[in-house]
């Protein structure tokens, strides 16, 4: 960072005065901050890394108050960032206005195989944090462990499953997979069945492995009773809301099984809870039954929740989502994105696979192709349905697909009606995004933002409060 970088982030605080997922603020005007690691090891921990900025004081509302010594600080952040693991390497910039000085310290954010970094003196799982929003957290012990299964690729779809016997499975679906798998490949089909079991990680040492449960015993659910899926039917557009009789769930169940029953439990459980309307097809002309969401976006959305979710000893206490608001679903899976995807690259780039094994052996089954076509066939069938795309989230440790139903006509035509310029003038006054949906009389606060007020942010006609921190809950959008 420049001298004139620094002014300029400066004087953004004293415009902005609050921080953010990448900008910290310490006073330093009495001694240099004691215990910067934990923003050391968020910053870290993050791809755009962050800025430390020293020199003023939130607490004084933001009051540039200067260092102390900037020389002396300087020496004091570099000893802190050398009891971080693996070091810190900080980039240290000092400027000087109205006779003080400001010192910042930009912390490069590290690759994913060398991450957590963490506070030497705490320990690799009480001294990683993880930054959300503008504060440092704790990061979880399962979120240490899932930078580490990366790191040594630890194949968890095959490590063995106490008290499950290999004679215990099914044999008429064994016989069946072997015979798929031996299909065009001579080598393996001049191979015995019981080596077979073996190279193909379906049993060690006699017991069989966790994707040779989840997907050949007769109830998987006996030794992981979490392994399964919990589907619910709320009466509204939230968790917690009561229906008209004092419901909490329309209709509640919990999916178990094998991969294979657990889909067609769950397929079955979204028919019975969804609307099925006539529609005439504008280009055939003929009567056609069009359910609330397209039925390959639905599957691909719960496979991938079912062949993708971890399962790790550290997940394996957690079911599968399967939630049905009245305006959307949500699958809920443990374990985030694994490896070095982002949200923006799914469907994009093909990406590491968490459960090889499982996943090939699903393919030979033909439950699923494993060509990393879910994503772009449920992005495609939402758009050929006349719906509004998908949303896909990673919120620490968890994968949340969003698929949104059709708008109410009149919702829709009073939106596509909406005169921009009527939404920009709307806006003179700063609008939170429930303000602007029910302006423009749509049932969904993230559909009117996303479709609406986004594109005129991205032009820069309307701005936003909060910049930096898109997601708040306090924040405005406003017209100039």
């Amino acid at each position: 960072m420049t001298a004139e970088e620094l002014l300029e982030k400066l004087d953004m605080i004293q415009k902005m005065k609050s921080e953010t997922a990448t900008l910290e603020i310490k006073s330093g005007e009495h001694g240099c901050p004691k215990h910067l690691y934990d923003t050391l090891s968020s910053f870290s921990n993050q791809d755009d890394g962050g800025v430390i900025i020293f020199g003023v004081d939130e607490d004084k509302d933001f009051q540039e108050v200067g260092v102390y010594d900037p020389r002396d600080i300087q020496k004091k952040i570099n000893e802190q960032c050398l009891q971080m693991e693996p070091v810190v390497r900080p980039l240290l910039t000092v400027v000087e206005r109205n006779e003080k000085f400001f010192v910042s310290a930009e912390i490069p954010g590290v690759d994913i195989v060398d991450r957590p970094v963490f506070y030497q003196g705490r320990g690799r799982v009480k001294g990683s944090y993880t930054r959300i929003g503008d504060s440092d957290e704790p990061m979880t012990e399962y979120e240490v462990y899932s930078y580490e299964a990366y790191r040594k690729k630890y194949q968890d779809d095959i490590r063995e499953v106490p008290r499950a016997k290999f004679d215990g499975l099914k044999k008429d679906l064994l016989a069946e997979y072997v015979m798929l798998l031996k299909k065009g490949k001579p080598h393996l089909a001049a191979m015995q069945d019981n080596a077979i079991f073996d190279i193909m990680s379906l049993r060690k040492n006699d017991e069989a492995t966790l994707c040779a449960v989840m997907n050949f015993s007769p109830y998987p659910q006996a030794y992981f009773p979490q392994l399964c899926i919990i589907a619910t039917v709320v009466p509204g557009n939230e968790v917690g809301v009561i229906g008209e009789l004092g419901e909490r769930f329309v209709d509640n169940q919990r999916i178990e099984g094998t991969i294979s029953e657990m889909l067609d439990g769950a397929m079955q459980f979204v028919s019975r809870n969804m609307r099925t309307r006539t529609i005439i097809n504008s280009a055939t002309g003929k009567r056609e039954d069009r359910t609330d969401y397209p039925i390959p976006a639905i599957r691909e959305a719960i496979l991938n929740a079912l062949v993708h979710r971890d399962y790790s000893i550290h997940t394996e206490g957690m079911p599968i989502q399967l939630i049905m608001f009245d305006d959307r679903m949500e699958i809920r899976n443990p374990g985030g994105i694994y490896g070095r995807i982002k949200i923006d690259q799914l469907g994009k780039v093909q990406p590491d696979t968490r459960n090889p094994v499982l996943a090939s052996e699903l393919e030979v089954l033909k439950i699923t192709e494993n060509r990393y076509s879910g994503i772009p066939t449920i992005r495609r069938v939402m758009q050929e349905y006349n719906l509004r795309q998908p949303e896909f989230l990673d919120e620490r440790g968890s994968f949340i697909v969003k698929l949104y139903k059709y708008e109410k006509a009149e919702q829709r035509e009073k939106a596509e009606n909406t005169d921009e310029n009527g939404l920009i003038l709307f806006c003179k006054t700063p609008r939170t995004r429930k303000e602007i949906c029910e302006y423009l009389g749509l049932s969904s606060i993230t559909y009117a933002i996303q479709t609406h007020v986004m594109p005129l942010v991205e032009t820069g006609v309307i701005k936003m409060s909060k910049p930096d921190k898109p997601q708040s809950p306090k924040q405005l959008f406003y017209s100039e």
